[in-house]
């Protein structure tokens, strides 16, 4: 046989010459009786033509066809799918581009010399070749690289051993795998037809240096494909805390759900081998806005007759509960929808990481600022539509070739499933090259203006004048888009990758970005003339990390620069929010007023008590302060917005870091409550190392330790993380997580 060089790792043969697959069409055959079916050899052998013993004394029939599941699912890094492993009728998932070998088994010998043996490939509801849905080719002794095709590898006696190669640009979804027998000389309707009763899994292949979203490094792989467990960052840029997640992709019904969810896209079949299509595609199919999609939202903390989205703990669980309902899964939020996008794109093949950016803008008229309107008091004036900075926002990255892009914004494409705003219509975003969104390039598609502010935009504010026509009165810098996070490759680090959005706050480069994106994309060019000002403001909050049930201070701090007495009024208010940027109950209001002499600096500090904000606390456990300050003497106005996260106690998890499948091991968890009321319709939600489930607790006394242990059956080999959250309806989320090796029983 021929053989080439293979452009894909661990491709199990050599690539080889491409066959025309125009050469026979599905429209010359007549259709086929219904073929006896044996479970064990799926569908028997049929004929073309009226005369079926008549044919088969000609022409030798497949009788049956082994995938060789096990061997092609270990080359093509997909054995640990669920559905690969099954003891009843595993399924073959293989990843495009690379090759893998089947073994048909005919009633005879196939006579080389006058018989041929042709493959179809054929996917959606009407395959067509001139749709590329379909595709023919013929047994040959090489096939070049990117193409469809099959060599003989061996033979013996009947059987044949086979090596399929698929093209590294074919569409991703379930494909129908068809053997014919024929006559060269015969006429075109007789045959013998075999269609193998399983469909084949074709995947994206990051492996495949001809795929589009080829990956060369080995660690990134293991991670944003293979690795099952992760993290999803929350909380604050002060005070980061980490989510452990099982994203579960290779369960049992998560790859079903991912291609079910392009069909319900709509997303044509001759489409899905572009991964810009299929993640914009997927976007908008994790929430349920426009189409019944998986998840749906919700901010108000009413969660009653659904999940609370604090409780989830993995994917599966919510995949499960939408494929059995085919109805969307409430509730959830943006870490939810973003955890969801991963597990759904690992499992398609396509490099993907869960992504969070604290202090996110949410720009609702792309104008990439973030403007609040104040009243002429400076409170701030809530009858317009003000836009917000959501605390953390969890978004995606995934990892591809932008061939429709200018040169070099390729690689890590953001795009994000949350419902924020909508996108030609549809609640989706991206995805956006990063690459773009650092250098302000915001009218690459797709929805770059969106993404460019969430990450850079400044925090503008307006106060109508004297007669009453908006002015800007103040911009802040340097706001938003903090401490970007994912989790790194091959480690339980947090890694910082601000930098990919984003030059250096302050520097040539970061400003040059956000004026050329504020021309490219606003239509107000010249908000940022301002007159300079004399004195000197700045709101400091504890710096050490404050647990709920704690006390903290605020100070403000200012100083006169000028030659003239300076006279001070205005306010400061702290008050519960969600995690999005919505106000709700105020904790405390100071009033200030002061007068400053030239060069003088005063401090004006606010204490906090646990009994201020104790019973006010949302889920998020976040606090919002505001500062409106006025210079009687100069109209200078100083307007600052801050937020400050209490944090909660971490559950305490003790147990061996070694065990055995199918072998129950035990787990110690506690905590101590840190408010001074009990804990009730308290349950911890397990998942990772089993199938997630919830366990009913006990109620946990004011300022009382909880204690438990947990027995857990693992259900898999390999390196595992069993993750733990307790809930209850004073306090949820408080997770751990604990490393364990499963070994082989």
């Amino acid at each position: 046989m021929g053989s080439s060089s293979s452009n894909c790792r661990n491709a199990s043969v050599n690539p080889y010459r491409v066959q025309n697959a125009g050469r026979f069409s599905s429209n010359n055959q007549e259709t086929l009786t219904k073929p006896q079916t044996n479970p064990k050899l799926g569908s028997q052998p049929s004929s073309l033509g009226v005369n079926s013993d008549a044919v088969q004394k000609i022409i030798p029939a497949v009788t049956k066809v082994d995938l060789n599941i096990a061997a092609n699912s270990k080359a093509h890094q997909t054995s640990t799918f669920d559905i690969c492993r099954t003891v009843v009728n595993p399924k073959l998932v293989v990843r495009r581009g690379q090759s893998f070998t089947v073994v048909v088994e005919l009633s005879q010998e196939l006579d080389e010399a006058s018989q041929d043996l042709r493959i179809t490939f054929e996917t959606g509801k009407q395959p067509l070749v001139s749709k590329g849905t379909q595709v023919i080719f013929f047994l040959s002794s090489e096939i070049g690289p990117k193409e469809w095709g099959a060599t003989q590898l061996s033979k013996n006696g009947n059987k044949l051993t086979l090596t399929l190669q698929t093209s590294p640009t074919c569409f991703v979804g379930k494909w129908t795998l068809i053997f014919d027998v024929i006559k060269r000389d015969a006429p075109k309707d007789k045959s013998q037809r075999y269609k193998v009763p399983d469909q084949v899994y074709i995947l994206f292949n990051p492996w495949c240096k001809d795929d589009i979203v080829y990956m060369s490094d080995s660690d990134l792989l293991n991670e944003y494909v293979l690795n099952e467990i992760g993290k999803l960052y929350t909380g604050s840029q002060k005070n980061i805390t980490s989510k452990p997640w099982n994203f579960g992709q290779f369960e049992t019904c998560v790859l079903d759900v991912a291609l079910y969810l392009l069909d319900v896209s709509k997303l044509k079949v001759e489409v899905r081998g572009n991964p810009v299509n299929v993640v914009r595609a997927i976007s908008a199919l994790v929430n349920s806005n426009d189409d019944d999609g998986v998840v749906v939202g919700r901010w108000s903390g009413n969660y009653a007759d659904g999940h609370s989205p604090a409780s989830w703990t993995g994917t599966p669980a919510i995949l499960e509960e939408y494929w059995k309902t085919k109805e969307p899964v409430k509730y959830g939020q943006c870490w939810v929808f973003s955890a969801v996008t991963t597990s759904v794109c690992r499992a398609l093949g396509i490099p993907t990481r869960s992504v969070t950016n604290f202090q996110s803008a949410h720009d609702t008229d792309g104008s990439i600022t973030i403007d609040v309107h104040h009243k002429i008091d400076g409170s701030i004036d809530n009858e317009v539509e003000n836009d917000s900075i959501w605390n953390f926002h969890v978004w995606n990255e995934a990892w591809m070739a932008r061939p429709d892009l200018p040169a070099g914004y390729g690689g890590w494409q953001a795009f994000d499933a949350t419902p924020q705003e909508t996108s030609n219509g549809v609640y989706c975003c991206g995805p956006v090259s990063v690459a773009a969104i650092k250098q302000g390039a915001v009218n690459e598609p797709y929805d770059g203006s969106f993404v460019f502010a969430e990450v850079n935009a400044d925090r503008v504010h307006w106060r109508p004048n004297a007669l009453g026509t908006m002015v800007v009165i103040g911009i802040d810098y340097n706001i938003v888009g903090k401490y970007i996070s994912t989790k790194a490759a091959n480690s339980g680090d947090r890694e910082d990758v601000t930098n990919s959005y984003k030059a250096q706050e302050g520097s040539p480069e970061e400003r040059a970005a956000v004026l050329r994106a504020n021309q490219l994309a606003s239509n107000r060019k010249d908000i940022y003339n301002l007159p300079t000002t004399d004195v000197e403001f700045s709101l400091l909050a504890d710096t050490k990390e404050t647990f709920i049930g704690g006390n903290f201070d605020l100070t403000l701090k200012m100083k006169n620069s000028g030659n003239s007495i300076r006279t001070i009024g205005g306010k400061m208010e702290v008050k519960t929010m969600f995690y999005t940027g919505v106000l709700a109950d105020l904790v405390k209001s100071e009033n200030v007023s002061l007068k400053l002499d030239p060069g003088q600096e005063l401090s004006f500090p606010v204490h906090i008590f646990a009994s201020d904000y104790e019973s006010k606390l949302k889920d998020s456990c976040m606090l919002d302060i505001a500062v409106m300050l006025f210079v009687e003497e100069s109209d200078q106005i100083f307007v600052k917005k801050d937020t400050y996260r209490l944090r909660k106690p971490h559950l305490v998890i003790q147990g061996p870091t070694e065990s055995k499948l199918g072998q129950e091991l035990k787990v110690d968890v506690s905590f101590t409550n840190p408010l001074s009321k009990a804990l009730t319709k308290t349950y911890l939600m397990i998942d990772g190392v089993v199938q997630a489930k919830r366990l009913e607790m006990s109620k946990v006394p004011a300022n009382g330790v909880f204690q438990s242990t947990v027995s857990v059956t693992p259900n898999k080999v390999g390196k595992k993380e069993l993750i733990v959250v307790f809930n209850s309806r004073e306090l949820e989320d408080v997770n751990g997580s604990l490393p364990i090796l499963i070994n082989s029983s």
